[in-house]
């Protein structure tokens, strides 16, 4: 989508003028994968209007794959206004204008599916099966789990109506290669899915936001917040989630200012690395524990909220695509957040991948001492200078 940011704080009522920028998850994900040198593909559907053509052109100039976007004649592209506040805060507006765009619209036969099979990595989102019954449908033939070769499981690679399709970029091995923890299913790529809960995309009779749960366990690897899966699905702790969420190999429970929780299947146990259809080894250590295991986030000197939890999947994800183990994937996540916090827009580029490498190594008592504030990601080659502890 569009994105229309306030040029000053305030009630959308109040707001004089706004700026146009691109927003979208998926969208988002794949520029910041692309921005950190691995290969992005963006599947979607806009219309053929002057939003489209610059929704299309500024994605394109981040480096993404833009050639399987599609083009509808008579819907408009989706676009939204949003107020500076903190999403989570009573004061944060958000006005959507996507009814009957032509994001809203996609079907199996409206995007390019074989374009979301080629991938090593399908990243999808729960705004996604807001939109529509159809698109919705598209989510859940993106995540059926194939049957034996040749079965009624050959559909299994149909992807989202939005999507980011990812492959390791240089220095992470070529899109043939399997490097740990990444390892897809043989009839199709590495699901993500990233739950995305917004409230005010569900309101009404017939949309129930249960159906993310169910779209949750097709999927890998799953990120969703704590407080989204209070809201959505009344589940008290990063505990519950887990037993109402069995089946993903990695689920991300995120938490805010305090970090994120992980679990993992352990080993021998279904879906677990060696076992039939296993999506991957997460690294070694990484047992499925009780309560999952506490990655903190460092201290981040917070600019705006908004984009945070996009740039953390992005972040995971490369750390995925590099082979990278569990726990370096998490702080990857983390500091990709920062970054995004740290900035007024959507999207922030990534810390260069020597900084965040070497961040990412620290012992527990130096990470538990960062405190990363605005323009840290400059700090590239002489990091203490500009990431000091607090």
């Amino acid at each position: 989508m569009v994105t229309f940011l306030p040029t000053v704080p305030g009630p959308l009522a109040d707001v004089p003028a706004f700026e146009r920028a691109i927003g979208g998850a998926e969208s988002n994900v794949a520029c910041a994968l692309a921005r950190a040198g691995h290969t992005a593909r963006w599947v979607s559907r806009v219309g053929a209007d002057g939003f489209g053509d610059h929704l299309v052109r500024e994605i394109a100039g981040y480096g993404v794959d833009t050639r399987a976007v599609r083009r509808d004649p008579v819907r408009p592209t989706g676009i939204y206004f949003r107020t500076a506040g903190d999403r989570a805060t009573a004061a944060h507006e958000v006005a959507y204008y996507r009814t009957g765009s032509a994001a809203s619209a996609m079907a199996a036969g409206t995007v390019d599916l074989a374009a979301l099979r080629t991938g090593r990595i399908l990243h999808l989102s729960g705004i996604t099966a807001a939109l529509s019954e159809d698109c919705h449908g598209l989510l859940r033939a993106a995540m059926a789990r194939p049957g034996p070769a040749g079965g009624d499981g050959s559909a299994a690679g149909v992807g989202s109506a939005v999507g980011a399709v990812t492959a390791a970029g240089p220095g992470a091995g070529s899109a043939t290669d399997t490097p740990q923890g990444l390892g897809t299913h043989p009839h199709r790529p590495l699901i993500s899915f990233d739950v995305n809960y917004r409230p005010h995309l569900w309101t009404g009779a017939a949309r129930d936001p249960r159906v993310l749960l169910d779209l949750a366990r097709g999927a890998d690897l799953v990120f969703v917040g704590a407080d989204e899966a209070r809201a959505a699905w009344g589940l008290a702790d990063a505990r519950a989630i887990r037993a109402a969420l069995p089946e993903p190999e990695v689920l991300v429970v995120k938490l805010g200012r305090a970090g994120a929780r992980v679990f993992r299947h352990a080993p021998g146990g279904p879906g677990s690395p060696g076992s039939p259809g296993s999506p991957g080894r997460p690294g070694p250590g990484w047992d499925e524990e009780p309560g999952g295991v506490l990655v903190p986030a460092p201290a981040v000197e917070v600019v705006a909220e908004v984009g945070a939890g996009d740039a953390f999947a992005a972040g995971f994800l490369s750390g995925t695509l590099r082979g990278l183990p569990l726990r370096a994937r998490v702080r990857y996540g983390h500091l990709w957040a920062a970054a995004a916090l740290t900035v007024p827009g959507d999207l922030a580029a990534p810390p260069a991948r020597a900084l965040a490498d070497r961040l990412a190594a620290l012992d527990e008592a130096a990470w538990g001492t960062l405190h990363l504030g605005p323009g840290w990601t400059d700090a590239q080659e002489a990091a203490d200078q500009e990431v000091s502890p607090s």
